[in-house]
């Protein structure tokens, strides 16, 4: 019989290693791709591969982007892959107002090859990374899954939740198992450098000033990664039957303002932060906090709260860069 695998795509990002690093701890085999772009400095993503290859020497990892059907599939032809996770994506919201086109290939074009290859494959159930972003700027917090996500307000938005849209039309024409997973505000060790905390905690190390947009009065569901990773392993593990099709939020649930968070930074470091109080930025929303009751009823619980996560991330930072 033929060995099963999971499939991660973009293994090599924040969440992509720390859910490939808990399932092979579990015994979960698994195989990866990332196509380690330039975005953010390459190097902390090849320290994440080796971080997991420490674990389990060999981990099958292909280094390549999406975007090319033919490529990925024949990668990928030898092996039996049951469940997807489908990680990789451009992130950033800021990025996303500068440079629209790397969002229409690594978001868009990229997630129709993943759609052919898991109707092409078979997949048992297909989980794909989606973002609170979708819900664009509303003030009906707590936000929920019935909430309208047509409106977001920045590309990057815009792209999940068509990534979302696609699914759902493959779920339903190819009757495949389809979970989406909106993440809300991860944080924690091994954080990508262009994140608040990641640059907080830099620039009060060192002195620097830092931007504190909207005078700190942004309001997020601050989610550790931790719980992230338990959630997106819940949801893959409970494929659905009957609609073929779900959507989850996966967050904190608890309303956190900016400026709280980094007065948790100022406490973990004893130091206090030089702010530059900034106004809101274009594609920022004010507000974004998930209503988290539809996850909890097939057993999620976020376990980590903040004091503890920001810990966590300072003594990962200050060893990481040996401080």
């Amino acid at each position: 019989m033929k060995k099963k695998f999971v499939l991660i795509t973009g293994i090599a990002g924040f969440i992509g290693f720390s859910l490939a690093r808990k399932l092979i701890v579990n015994k979960v085999p698994i195989i990866g791709i990332d196509s380690f772009n330039t975005y953010y400095d390459t190097k902390i993503k090849y320290k994440r591969i080796s971080e997991l290859k420490k674990i389990n020497k060999d981990l099958i990892i292909f280094k390549d982007n999406l975007q090319n059907y033919k490529k990925l599939k024949n990668k990928l032809s030898r092996y039996k892959i049951t469940n997807l996770y489908h990680l990789a994506a451009q992130a950033g919201v800021r990025h996303s107002i500068k440079r629209p086109k790397d969002y229409v290939d690594n978001n868009l074009i990229a997630f129709s090859n993943i759609l052919e290859f898991s109707r092409n494959k078979k997949i048992k159930h297909l989980i794909l990374s989606s973002s609170s972003s979708v819900y664009g700027n509303k003030n009906n917090s707590p936000l929920s899954e019935k909430s309208n996500a047509d409106f977001p307000i920045q590309f990057y938005g815009a792209t999940k939740r068509s990534n979302e849209i696609m699914a759902y039309s493959y779920s339903y024409l190819y009757k495949i198992p389809t979970s989406i997973c909106r993440l809300f505000t991860v944080y924690g060790p091994w954080g990508r450098p262009d994140m608040a905390l990641y640059i907080f905690v830099k620039n009060i190390i060192s002195g620097k000033k830092i931007d504190l947009f909207n005078k700190g009065n942004h309001k997020r569901s601050f989610t550790y990664i931790d719980d992230v990773v338990d959630g997106l392993i819940l949801v893959g593990n409970k494929a659905p039957r009957k609609k073929m099709f779900e959507i989850y939020n996966i967050g904190s649930g608890k309303k956190i303002y900016l400026k709280k968070y980094l007065m948790a930074i100022e406490k973990e470091l004893g130091k206090k932060a030089r702010i530059n109080l900034t106004k809101l930025q274009k594609g920022d929303v004010k507000s974004s906090i998930a209503n988290i009751s539809k996850i909890k009823k097939i057993g999620f619980k976020s376990k980590i709260f903040l004091d503890f996560g920001i810990k966590q991330f300072v003594l990962w930072y200050k060893n990481y860069h040996k401080i």
